[in-house]
């Protein structure tokens, strides 16, 4: 007797973009299809459905969402809608999405993996025989497997005037200090070599449990940035694997870290959105911790651990910004030794507070500040990153065609994958030598080129 047709299981087209945030939400979306049985697709081809998890926050973002959206629908139809812009209200204060895209078939904001779940549930009903046992036990990721993102908060407690994501994503809520540490070790497992801790802000891990303790491995651990950071590092330590801290804020307790990167249990590598560097803009925006000493403390950290690398984001033109304060943030990047900076020119963001405040900078002063801005960081980073030639440093390699014969391209730990610059790697003189992706090399750096170096394997 012939065994019974079983239909395909159905597929969902799946686009993702923002921030790693919303990559780690989308990752969980996506761990729950394949969980019960769903396939999955980068595509739109043939796909039953298309969740689009989108961007909200500037408005380059918001209109790349919307065409995403449009897009979707023009090529398939059937498009369930989630993340940030989904949380925003149009000018008549209705969903924005729904009244610029009416058809889509729900609307949901951000880390909202339960409200999809029941929105494919019930406009393409689950399988009914699902392979749970083939879902792997770190979930599904969508960056290379050598690396990925750990999500430790979801939300914010700030309230600065250029931003609303907290309008979106809601106030701080830290994940369970156990659930991040049993995630983390789930990945180290499954052969990543780099984890990267992100969220709204990492220094107010635990800030809205009180730091409360939790339990992992059967042992008390408090719900707090050191005290996870440690952990992390020891877990890591075990899997030869690296941990790299982003969306740090500079708080005095971050202080207490930077001894765990001077003896290498973290990598040496602190992601700061510092914005501005005038006291006066600070506090137009509302910016959380002591922006005025934040050269101070940098310069507190180096002395710790001088192999500290410091990565920050800035904005050129807020509202009110005089040349005098804009010439105080160029001081400030040159003094502070910033390694890796990016800048942003000021874009008002609909419903930011910052919409109302006196003096807007003309768009065409903002784009040439932000210019001037990126010549200063630029100098900076490419006179301290001369320094690293003829040093011999530990790479992470991301590419190596052919066993790396012809070469190949890594990161070293100043180097955040796809915001920072890359070591490109020569053709190894020895023939025995070989490189293999998401395996660590050392590598005698020659040349430094832009943003980027160049490295010879030994």
């Amino acid at each position: 007797m012939n065994a019974p047709a079983t239909s395909a299981a159905p597929k969902v087209g799946f686009v993702s973009l923002g921030c790693p945030k919303a990559l780690t939400d989308s990752e969980l979306i996506l761990t729950q299809l394949s969980a019960e049985g769903y396939q999955t697709s980068k595509t739109f081809d043939g796909a039953d459905l298309v969740i689009v998890n989108t961007c909200g926050f500037i408005d380059d973002a918001v209109k790349e969402s919307l065409d995403t959206i449009g897009e979707a629908l023009a090529e398939n139809g059937r498009v369930i809608v989630t993340g940030c812009l989904g949380a925003r209200q149009g000018d008549d204060g209705g969903n924005m999405v729904q009244n610029i895209h009416p058809s889509v078939l729900a609307v949901t904001g951000p880390h909202a993996t339960h409200e999809v779940m029941e929105a494919v549930h019930k406009h393409l009903p689950k399988p009914h025989d699902p392979f749970v046992d083939l879902v792997p036990a770190q979930g599904i990721k969508l960056t290379p497997r050598h690396y990925a993102y750990l999500k430790i908060s979801e939300g914010c407690n700030h309230r600065c005037t250029f931003c609303i994501i907290p309008s979106m994503r809601g106030d701080l809520v830290s994940r369970p200090i156990g659930d991040v540490l049993t995630e983390a070790r789930k990945l180290f497992e499954a052969g990543v070599k780099e984890l990267l801790v992100v969220s709204q802000d990492t220094s107010a891990y635990g800030v809205d449990v009180k730091y409360r303790t939790g339990f992992w491995d059967g042992k008390p651990v408090k719900t707090r940035m050191f005290d996870l950071v440690r952990e992390l590092g020891e877990l890591a330590k075990g899997f030869g694997a690296w941990v790299r801290l982003h969306y740090v804020y500079p708080y005095p307790h971050v202080d207490e870290v930077l001894p765990l990167m001077a003896e290498g249990l973290v990598l040496p590598y602190l992601d700061v959105p510092l914005q501005h560097s005038h006291p006066d803009v600070l506090r137009r925006m509302k910016r959380p911790a002591s922006g005025e000493r934040n050269q101070e403390r940098i310069q507190q950290w180096r002395d710790v651990c001088p192999e500290l690398v410091v990565r920050s984001t800035f904005i050129a033109g807020f509202p009110g910004e005089t040349e005098e304060e804009f010439a105080h943030l160029l001081d400030f990047v040159r003094e502070a030794q910033i390694d890796r900076a990016g800048c942003f020119a000021y874009s008002p963001v609909t419903g930011a507070a910052a919409n109302e405040l006196a003096n807007p900078v003309p768009d065409e002063l903002r784009e040439e500040r932000r210019a001037r801005f990126m010549a200063v960081a630029e100098a900076v980073s490419a006179e301290r990153l001369q320094r690293r030639v003829g040093a011999t440093m530990q790479v992470l390699v991301d590419s190596a065609p052919g066993m790396g014969k012809k070469g190949g391209v890594g990161r070293s730990y100043a180097d955040a994958p796809e915001i920072d610059g890359t070591v490109r790697l020569l053709p190894p003189q020895k023939i025995s030598k070989t490189l293999k992706v998401g395996e660590f090399t050392k590598a005698r750096i020659v040349a430094a080129e832009g943003h980027d170096l160049v490295a010879m394997p030994v």
